[in-house]
């Protein structure tokens, strides 16, 4: 390619966006881990300055006209997917006005703020005010990427997470499942206290010390593949995965009385971390290059955590190995079974973080469906209490009524302008479980390979059918292309029904 043409000018502006997005994303994940609480207000600033430097650069007239005469030049299949999806993320980002943005940072800030305060008062009626200003400007924002994208504008708004999906190809999706779900959870409930009436759920043998829960899970994350050369994992408030592709930052916490709470984390995110280190480091400085949206890269780390981290192969496997790290007291007088009954449980209740694998997906219905109703005008914000305590009691069988801070005001998602992204938790979990049907069709001795410790094949087939193709599809697409068809709840069900009933 011609030093002077566009791509190549595009691929230069790329390589300073990255290096942008370096700094940007080291300098976050110091200020969770090691800053200390007086740099705040500084590191506000710089992280500010970068983001706006990174937004006047990736949004600056030129780019639109590089991408425009790109498109015309003489380019190979891969070269012209990256002008496509670069094209797509210029229009994302320049379709909202400079006026627009700092509206809604203004709105956003001040009732993000009013519900971290009123949320612990159970105060709705203080709060409303601004939550029905926040609606009101996410309706305008969908409306603006609605009229740029030419989708409906609950599409346009879930396009920022998961490009491509559609809630007319998931609300008949996520129907079925939850009609699935409303009969199988209380037959896995009643079950579960059968079978504990018989065999009562035996306590963890704590303490486990800190340091020795740390070699468990840097054990485990090296034995399932992560690179720590281009990686580490350290302690914060709230576990994440961040950093860049050749620098991925993992965090935990820990507590001495359940070392489980954090190694079940420390697989999460490492499933997370590993679709990152995976990706093709040559496109790096290409929109193209980066992970695939908020439900693919949550299917990786639900791939790790639920199909494998808490699965009996995996437990086979790992007992041993959490006795000779956290020593053999901690799982004296144990066997497998009592390890999964402290995994598999299941059980119903009004917070959707604390939910188990087969109640989280009705927790995420109910707000798909309450915030698609606010972003068309179907529901109003202050019908969102008696919306949510139906939808509450019709699916969970639990009641929110004037209790609005285990209800809608349980997340920080709305309050903050989030809309769109909630069906990427459940989607997520649904894909994950879609590609391991898909990898042990490929791969039928997968179950085998996880009861003997060994990742590697399974790694690989996610590299090839996932990590590799990065942005190159749009989610369905690289779904289809993955599993040889469209998104399928029968796989999660199978899978819910195989652990849980079987």
């Amino acid at each position: 390619m011609a030093p002077n043409s566009a791509f190549a000018k595009l691929a230069e502006l790329g390589k300073k966006l990255e290096a942008l997005e370096h700094a940007q994303s080291m300098l976050s994940v110091d200020e969770a881990v090691m800053m200390p609480s007086g740099g705040g207000e500084k590191r506000a600033d710089a992280m500010s300055m970068l983001a706006g430097m990174y937004h006047e650069m990736a949004t600056a007239p030129e780019v639109g006209d590089w991408l425009a005469a790109a498109a015309e030049e003489p380019l190979d299949d891969m070269q012209q997917a990256a002008i496509r999806e670069q094209a797509r993320v210029y229009t994302n980002m320049t379709c909202l006005s400079a006026d627009f943005v700092r509206r809604q940072v203004s709105a956003r800030v001040r009732s993000e703020q009013l519900w971290r305060e009123l949320r612990a008062k159970d105060d709705w009626a203080g709060f409303l005010p601004a939550f029905e200003g926040i609606v009101a400007i996410a309706r305008e924002e969908a409306g603006l990427r609605s009229a740029a994208l030419g989708l409906e504008p609950y599409d346009a708004m879930m396009e920022q997470y998961d490009p491509g999906n559609r809630a007319a190809d998931i609300a008949p999706v996520f129907a079925r499942l939850k009609t699935f779900l409303k009969d199988f959870i209380p037959a896995v409930v009643d079950r579960q206290a059968a079978e504990r009436a018989k065999r009562p759920v035996k306590p963890l043998n704590a303490p486990f010390p800190i340091d020795k829960q740390k070699a468990l899970g840097l054990a485990v994350m090296e034995a399932i593949g992560f690179d720590f050369e281009h990686g580490r994992l350290d302690v914060s408030h709230h576990p994440f995965c961040g950093g860049v592709p050749t620098d991925v930052r993992m965090t935990t916490r820990y507590t001495t009385g359940d070392f489980l709470s954090s190694l079940m984390g420390i697989i999460h995110e490492t499933g997370h971390g590993l679709y990152e280190q995976g990706l093709p480091k040559e496109w790096s400085n290409f929109a193209i290059g980066r992970a695939r949206g908020m439900s693919i890269h949550e299917s990786q780390s639900l791939f790790m955590e639920k199909q494998i981290g808490r699965s009996a192969e995996f437990w086979e496997w790992a007992m041993p190995l959490v006795g000779q790290h956290l020593g053999p007291a901690a799982i004296a007088g144990w066997d497998i079974e009592d390890m999964l009954t402290h995994v598999h449980e299941v059980r119903t209740g009004l917070i959707r973080v604390d939910a188990d694998e087969a109640t989280y997906p009705l927790h995420v219905i109910l707000r798909f469906e309450i915030e698609k109703g606010l972003i068309d005008g179907s529901i109003a914000p202050k019908d969102v209490p008696g919306e949510w305590n139906a939808r509450m009691s019709e699916y969970l069988g639990l009641t929110t009524l004037d209790n609005y801070k285990d209800g809608p005001m349980q997340d920080v998602h709305w309050p903050s302008g989030a809309f769109g992204y909630f069906p990427s938790y459940t989607l997520g979990a649904m894909i994950a479980a879609q590609l391991w049907a898909s990898l042990e069709k490929d791969h039928p001795s997968a179950r085998d390979d996880v009861r003997a410790g060994r990742f590697v094949e399974i790694n690989n087939w996610r590299r090839d059918k996932i990590w590799s193709q990065a942005s190159r599809y749009s989610t369905p697409e690289l779904l289809v292309k993955a599993t040889g068809e469209k998104l399928n709840a029968q796989y999660f069900e199978d899978h819910l029904k195989r652990r849980y009933l079987a």
